[in-house]
């Protein structure tokens, strides 16, 4: 077992095959290897592994080389598995070969495990995604569900969670994973200082149907968007906001601005709107000592009672725990415009068409 990292210190290790995506192994060094609490000190320590120390091909001209063997896997908090290009990684072949088998083996039983893009194809033949929710790139999406039917496949979403297993879509959708973690581990205004420093949005919106090629690209006739009305309501989250309103805005229909509404984002404006209202709670959480009664105004919840119940749907706590949890030394409340976050439940006065 290698030494302990500095206390209080998140140990994240990445296991790389031959084949590995470079970028999926930079990603994670890059975004975790960022995370600093208020003080400046680093939150994880992020190493690199295989099965065996030594060279690793990666799927262009580069050659990593890496100095932990698999007993780096002892003792990580979190273990990452970027994707292989190999002809006989997993993502080809179906099936863990024996070296990679053990090496998973060692990782300790509550061990938080993510996959990025084909990764998941590891985690599924470790028997890790049986029954569980999860993505990877929708290129392969139908060959993950022929080769896996006991894992619930949801191809369309950049990222899941279930719990101690998570996993992402492409190569990209590894930011907003690791975002999610670091933003699920140290709060809202952790990820979003990692994000701005990284130059990418702190949470992206809607799912990789976006991504996807379509037979026939459809354009609109005005090249119309409800960007400008996005923006619009994200300047009035403490008021109510109707479809009809927000729509007028666009001046659109309502029935146009909803079709291209969830095309650009992914969403319905419902889910949407609740989205920015939970994150403009837990920045007001993390940065301020306004009580829970005035953040529920302020975040359009309208009352205590409804910002509790949509707080504890979205993210399972309390609001007084989420601060307990998260809250940094008092700071001055933001101007900024509030980060994105994933869709939550629709709080009251929130359109629902």
């Amino acid at each position: 077992m290698s030494e302990a990292p500095p206390e209080g210190r998140h140990r994240v290790t990445v296991l790389v095959r031959h084949g590995v995506v470079p970028m999926e192994v930079g990603v994670v060094h890059q975004l975790f290897g960022g995370a600093r609490s208020p003080d400046g000190a680093a939150l994880y320590e992020v190493r690199t592994c295989a099965v065996e120390p030594g060279p690793v091909r990666t799927d262009t001209d580069l050659t990593l080389g890496v100095p932990h063997g698999a007993e780096a896997l002892d003792d990580a908090d979190t273990v990452v598995v970027p994707a292989s290009h190999a002809p006989d990684a997993t993502e080809e072949t179906g099936r863990l070969e024996p070296p990679l088998a053990a090496a998973l083996d060692r990782i300790r039983p509550g061990t938080r495990i993510a996959s990025v893009c084909t990764g998941a194809f590891v985690l599924a033949a470790a028997g890790l995604l049986d029954g569980r929710r999860a993505t990877t790139h929708w290129m392969s999406a139908a060959e993950f569900r022929r080769r896996h039917p006991a894992v619930d496949l949801v191809p369309g979403v950049l990222y899941t969670d279930s719990g101690t297993v998570l996993t992402s879509a492409g190569e990209a959708a590894g930011i907003d994973l690791c975002l999610h973690m670091v933003r699920s581990d140290h709060g809202a205004a952790v990820a979003a200082e990692v994000a701005r420093r990284t130059v990418v949005p702190p949470h992206r919106e809607g799912g990789q149907a976006q991504y996807v090629a379509e037979p026939v690209p459809r354009v609109e006739s005005d090249g119309a968007s409800t960007g400008e009305a996005r923006e619009w309501a994200l300047a009035r989250l403490d008021r109510p906001l109707s479809l009809d309103e927000w729509a007028a805005r666009a001046a659109m229909s309502v029935r146009t601005f909803t079709r291209r509404f969830r095309r650009e984002t992914g969403l319905s404006p419902g889910r949407w709107l609740a989205a920015q209202r939970v994150e403009r709670a837990r920045q007001l959480l993390e940065r301020t000592d306004l009580p829970v009664e005035r953040i529920a105004v302020a975040a359009g919840f309208g009352t205590t009672v409804s910002f509790r119940q949509h707080l504890r749907a979205t993210l399972g706590v309390s609001p007084s725990v989420y601060r307990g949890t998260f809250r940094g030394p008092a700071r001055p409340e933001s101007t900024e415009r509030p980060q994105r976050c994933p869709p939550g439940s629709f709080p009251t006065g929130t359109p629902t068409r």
